[in-house]
Parts: C-alpha cells; structure tokens; sequence
C-alpha cells in the first residue's frame, strides 16, 4: 500500500483506468465475436455482416485512439474484417 498522498491518488488512478480499459476490450471482443456469427451463419445477409463489420470496426479505432489497444493491432482486426467481407462478397464460382 502507497504511503505518500500521491502515491494514493495515483493507485486510486490506476485502478480506474484498468478497469474502463478492460471493458473497452471487453467490448471490442463482443463486438468482433458478433460479427464472426454473422459471418459463419449459413443465412447470414451480407448487409447484416456489414453493419457488424461497421460497428467493430467504430469500437477498434476509438480504443486504438485513446490507446487501449496498439494502433497496429487495430489496423490488423480491421485489415481481417475487410478481407472476410470480400471472401463473403465474392460469388461462389460454378463447376
């Protein structure tokens, strides 16, 4: 335990913080894990998944901006989601 006034106030700090980054990652997983069932749902629409896509994509750059999350990682989830709606988006080639 911190004795100085501002060692108190820093912990005090500290914890707050932990505690809204972790719901803000905790979020972001949500958000990734719902667009992934609507992206593996055989009737999944692909308006639907866009609209996911768009949310989790929203979430992944406001926690990357305030730091929750590295700016490379945001980049990369987002570089994952673009391609597997391209993947969607493609027609299914005829044999």
């Amino acid at each position: 335990m911190p004795h100085l006034k501002s060692a108190k106030k820093r912990m005090r700090q500290t914890v707050k913080r932990r505690e809204h980054n972790r719901a803000v990652k905790k979020a972001v997983k949500k958000q990734l894990k719902a667009m992934l069932e609507v992206a593996n749902d055989k009737n999944g629409q692909l308006d639907q998944l866009k609209k996911e896509a768009t949310a989790a994509v929203k979430k992944l750059d406001k926690a990357a901006a305030r730091g929750i999350i590295h700016r490379n990682t945001a980049a990369r989830k987002k570089s994952q989601i673009a391609r597997l709606i391209n993947a969607k988006a493609k027609p299914v080639p005829a044999k």
